[in-house]
């Protein structure tokens, strides 16, 4: 019989009666699979708020784990004049703290050559042909511009019907074009004409740039400096009208050159760059100098340590909501209110926080300033809790009397700060970590969830089967009697 008949024989509800059985079966049960999911999924998300904090900690903590982060050096340089910088500067972690007096006297230049007059045999315009006849070629060279003792070089082909501007254009487009710019300057006069002008970036004294007539065509002398079977120029061809040069300064009154713009270890573990020539004095002759000062980066140490209170604190007050039990029965518990994983993260991050680091003249977090509020939370302290003075106080006196002490503090490869609490918090975020296990279990137990709903619905439907069966014979039954009163009430009404 179908399940829409169950009743229509015995009149009563029986489908209402198999679904409130059905319903008292399965509600305590789903109830209870809805509040452990509900538990794992708060679980789950936890767990990844936490991990995405601890991640940014950590992150902070790498930082702060690299020496090299925390003793940078600061060069600052105070110009005679505002507006005219003649250098910039960089100095690296072992650079000394010192003033030097720099004047810039000379810029690194690469080499120019020119072609001649028309009057002495250069070119009127720029549609003259290089070649009345024939074929040819320049190479154009220079000394490698890493100083290793090569040559970098690069070849053009000349016909007879390329023209001035025709080779100034190849010139510049030329793949292996290795610094050599080449243009057209109109002198607007019948003797000057037109001239080429080869200009190349490979500074340096003795770094010119050679243009070789490979063909050695008496035309091509005009816009070479050396034949193939020479080396050096002869009185047919072109010289360099401003030959490369070297950069010049003096520090300290002492006389120094470079073949570029770039000064490296002029002055030990100091890089500097000049861009512009210093000022000169008032008598035309003596160069003003700037004063160069190396100093500790106080700023960016001092910037590296109050991000780590705060992503401290960040990282503290996520542990705080996750574990914060409800003031009232209307306000729930955090998703770990009493877990002891996270209880055991909380407690590890502050007994490293504060040990003592006896590898570092400071001791500890404390003689930097860093110290405990009242909420727990890390503060850099405004006044004096303790009679030490204020933390903002010991800070400071850290970043002027003990600056390389601070790096210590947080990189010893034993018991620095940052080192170890980088250790402790990659037990729990990497990928095999205690946050991974934690989650890979939690996601497991939400299976297992899944699967005990699918076993309750084919056992319910067993039930449902099962009462159907029950009432359908009852129904049958009761239908029966019934039809069995009818006919004896309908016998008993004709006697």
């Amino acid at each position: 019989m179908s399940i829409q008949s169950l009743g229509v024989g015995s009149g009563l509800d029986l489908e209402g009666l198999v679904g409130q059985l059905l319903e008292a079966e399965r509600k305590p049960k789903t109830d209870r699979l809805d509040k452990r999911e509900e538990e794992v999924e708060a679980e789950i998300s936890g767990l990844g708020q936490l991990k995405s904090k601890l991640d940014d900690f950590q992150e902070t903590l790498d930082d702060l784990r690299t020496e090299a982060n925390l003793k940078g050096r600061e060069p600052t340089i105070d110009n005679p004049t505002e507006g005219i910088e003649p250098f910039t500067a960089e100095a690296s972690n072992s650079a000394v703290e010192a003033d030097y007096q720099i004047a810039v006297t000379q810029l690194a230049s690469g080499s120019r050559i020119q072609t001649a007059d028309a009057v002495d045999g250069g070119f009127s315009d720029t549609s003259d042909s290089i070649l009345s006849t024939g074929s040819g070629s320049l190479t154009f060279k220079a000394p490698e511009e890493d100083g290793g003792g090569g040559t970098d070089s690069f070849t053009i082909s000349i016909t007879d019907t390329m023209s001035l501007q025709d080779l100034s254009s190849a010139i510049n487009a030329n793949s292996d074009n290795f610094g050599v710019t080449s243009s057209i300057v109109s002198t607007g006069t019948a003797d000057g004409g037109v001239k080429l002008v080869f200009t190349s970036d490979r500074t340096g004294d003795g770094n010119d740039l050679v243009i070789v007539n490979d063909s050695d065509i008496a035309e091509l002398d005009r816009l070479s400096t050396v034949r193939s079977d020479e080396v050096t120029t002869t009185a047919d061809n072109l010289s360099p009208v401003v030959p490369a040069q070297n950069a010049k300064a003096t520090i300290d009154g002492i006389d120094v050159e470079s073949s570029t713009n770039e000064f490296e270890n002029v002055i030990e573990n100091v890089e500097f760059n000049v861009t512009e020539l210093s000022e000169l004095e008032a008598d035309g002759v003596t160069f003003r100098t700037s004063k160069l000062s190396i100093g500790f980066d106080n700023e960016g140490v001092e910037k590296t340590i109050r991000d780590f209170v705060d992503n401290f604190n960040n990282l503290n007050a996520e542990i705080k909501r996750l574990t914060k039990y409800g003031d009232s029965d209307l306000e729930d518990d955090g998703a770990f209110a009493g877990d002891s994983m996270i209880r055991g993260i909380q407690s590890g991050l502050n007994s490293i926080m504060f040990s003592a680091v006896n590898s570092s003249e400071l001791g500890g977090l404390f003689q930097l300033g860093i110290e405990f509020n009242e909420d727990g939370d890390l503060e850099i302290g405004s006044y004096d809790k303790f009679g030490f003075g204020s933390g903002e106080d010991r800070l400071k006196e850290a970043l002027t009397d003990s600056f390389d002490e601070i790096a210590t503090l947080f990189t010893d490869e034993t018991d620095g700060v940052a080192v170890n609490l980088y250790d402790f918090v990659e037990q729990y975020t990497s990928y095999s970590g205690l946050i991974k296990s934690r989650e890979n279990a939690a996601k497991d137990v939400k299976d297992q969830l899944l699967d005990d709903r699918e076993q309750l619905e084919l056992r319910l439907m067993n039930t449902e089967q099962i009462l159907r069966d029950k009432y359908l014979n009852l129904d049958l039954t009761v239908s029966k009697l019934n039809q069995t009163g009818s006919a004896l009430f309908a016998a008993l009404g004709s006697a």
